[in-house]
């Protein structure tokens, strides 16, 4: 069984204002609903509107798509979207102060 590799990285603005931790792992970028309402300037109940949508139209597939994680202090574990759910909701919010270039780079 091969050794999935996990990291963090953060993501800052150049003015500072909006900084988001980042986690890679199994070769895509994961995040959670509330950090993406964070990157596209959007409230967390549009991101997840979005986000069920991409699942619901048959865009994406639910599974392959959303992982479950322990977060330090809360109950049950968290869901986290991959970079191929990130870019569907990117394009349906149509963020002006986001770019997400085909290389799964991601600047605010």
């Amino acid at each position: 069984m091969k050794d999935i590799e996990e990291q963090i990285v953060i993501y800052q603005t150049e003015d500072g204002k909006t900084a988001i931790d980042v986690r890679l792992e199994q070769e895509t970028v994961w995040l959670k609903a509330n950090q993406m309402a964070t990157l596209f300037d959007r409230d967390e109940k549009t991101i997840r509107k979005h986000i069920n949508n991409v699942f619901l139209e048959g865009e994406l597939e639910r599974n392959n798509n959303t992982h479950f994680l322990r977060v330090d202090g809360v109950k049950q574990p968290v869901a986290f979207y991959s970079l191929d759910v990130i870019i569907s909701v990117g394009y349906r919010v149509k963020s002006s102060g986001v770019s997400i270039s085909a290389s799964g780079r991601t600047k605010c």
